[in-house]
C-alpha cells in the first residue's frame, strides 16, 4: 500500500498518461502504475474532486471508468506544465526569501542552500521584473540575525529586552522595551510575547521585523495582572474602536471569512460574500484588497474604497513599467 507523500506526485502523472491514452482499461492502468485496480480506482475518486478554484461541476475534472474503460475530461490545465505571472513569481520568491531569513533556519546551512538554489532557479525562470521586485520588497528590512538567540537569553536570564522594531503599517523603526515572558510560533511565523512598556499592554513582536535586540541589566517584572495573549485562533485581534470595513469577495475570496475574525458574514448567492470585519489601520486593508484581487472590493467606507483603487492603479503603473 502505498503512503500519501507518495500519491500526490501519482497523481499528478496518472492525469496526463489518461489524457495521452483515451479508452485505457483499469487492469492495463493499475499495472503500468504498480497499483491494485482498488488502489487504481481510489485514486480515480480523489481526481474527480480535483480542478480550478471555484469547485463547481464545470471547474473540475471529469473522470469515468464504467466498464473498466477509463475516459478523462476537463483536465487539460493540469494535464501540461503551467508558467508563473510575475505577480505570481514575485509573491513566490517574497515568501522563500522570508523563510530563509527567518531565525529557525538561518543557522541550517543546509536547509539554506536549498532555498538559495531554489531562488536562484525561480529567479532564472521568472525573469528579470519578478526577480527585482521581489528583492526590492523582500530586503527593505534586515532582520538582526541573532534576535531569537538574545530574546532566549534574555528569557533566561529574566532581564528586560530593549528592541529596534519595525511596524510596517506605518513603515518605521520604534524603540521599545520589553519584559519577556516567552517565545511562541503562529502560522509558522516566530514571535516574542511580552510586556510592552511603550504601549503598556502585552504584545507579540514578530523577530523578522526585530532589527536589533539588547539583553539590559535591568530584572523583567511584568505586571501582575499581565495576561497570555490567546494565539489559538491566530496573531490578529480587531479592536472595537478599529473602522468597521465592508468587503464583497466571490467564491476565491470566501478564505477571508475563515482567515480574519468577522463582525458579520453574509451569503449573496453564487457563492459571493459580504464580510464586515474591523481594520487594524488603513494600510492593513489596502494590502488585503490588494492581495484578494479581482476576488474581492472594498465597498464602503467610499474613502478606504477610493484609496484601494488608486493603491491599484499605482501598482498596475509599476507593473507596466517592469514590462
Amino acid at each position: 500500500m502505498s503512503g500519501s507523500a507518495d500519491r500526490l506526485p501519482r497523481l499528478l502523472s496518472l492525469v496526463p498518461y489518461l489524457m495521452s491514452h483515451p479508452g485505457a482499461q483499469v487492469g492495463e492502468v493499475a499495472e503500468v502504475f504498480g497499483l491494485s485496480e482498488k488502489q487504481l480506482i481510489d485514486d480515480l475518486q480523489l481526481v474527480w474532486m480535483c480542478g480550478l478554484p471555484g469547485h463547481t461541476p464545470g471547474d473540475l475534472i471529469d473522470v469515468s471508468w464504467d466498464g473498466g474503460e477509463i475516459l478523462i475530461d476537463n483536465a487539460d490545465t493540469i494535464a501540461r506544465p503551467l508558467r508563473l505571472g510575475i505577480d505570481e513569481a514575485s509573491a513566490l520568491l517574497v515568501a522563500l526569501r522570508m523563510l530563509a531569513a527567518t531565525p529557525e533556519l538561518a543557522g541550517v546551512q543546509a536547509a539554506g542552500d536549498a532555498l538559495s538554489r531554489v531562488v536562484a532557479k525561480l529567479e532564472r525562470a521568472a525573469g528579470e521584473g519578478a526577480a527585482t521586485v521581489s528583492s526590492q520588497v523582500a530586503f527593505d528590512v534586515e532582520a538582526a540575525p541573532d534576535a531569537l538567540g538574545r530574546v532566549r537569553e534574555g528569557l533566561t536570564a529574566r532581564r528586560r529586552l530593549s528592541l529596534r522594531y519595525y511596524v510596517p503599517g506605518r513603515d518605521e523603526v520604534t524603540p521599545r522595551e520589553v519584559d519577556p515572558t516567552r517565545v511562541v510560533v503562529v502560522d509558522g511565523r516566530t514571535y516574542l510575547e511580552g510586556w510592552c512598556y511603550r504601549a503598556e499592554a502585552m504584545r507579540l513582536f514578530r523577530l523578522d521585523r526585530v532589527l536589533g535586540v539588547d539583553v539590559l541589566d535591568v530584572p523583567a517584572d511584568p505586571p501582575a495582572g499581565a495576561e497570555p495573549i490567546d494565539v489559538t485562533q491566530g496573531v490578529f485581534r480587531p479592536s472595537p474602536t478599529d473602522e468597521l470595513v465592508e468587503l464583497e469577495v466571490s467564491a476565491a475570496g470566501r478564505w477571508v471569512a475563515e482567515y480574519y475574525p468577522c463582525e458579520e458574514v453574509a451569503e449573496l448567492g453564487e457563492g459571493r460574500l459580504k464580510i464586515t470585519l474591523r481594520a487594524r489601520d488603513e494600510e492593513w486593508i489596502v494590502k488585503l484588497a490588494l492581495r484578494l484581487g479581482d476576488t474581492g472590493r472594498v465597498v464602503s467606507p467610499p474613502r478606504m474604497a477610493e484609496t484601494v483603487r488608486e493603491e491599484a492603479e499605482r501598482a498596475l503603473g509599476l507593473y507596466a513599467q517592469q514590462s
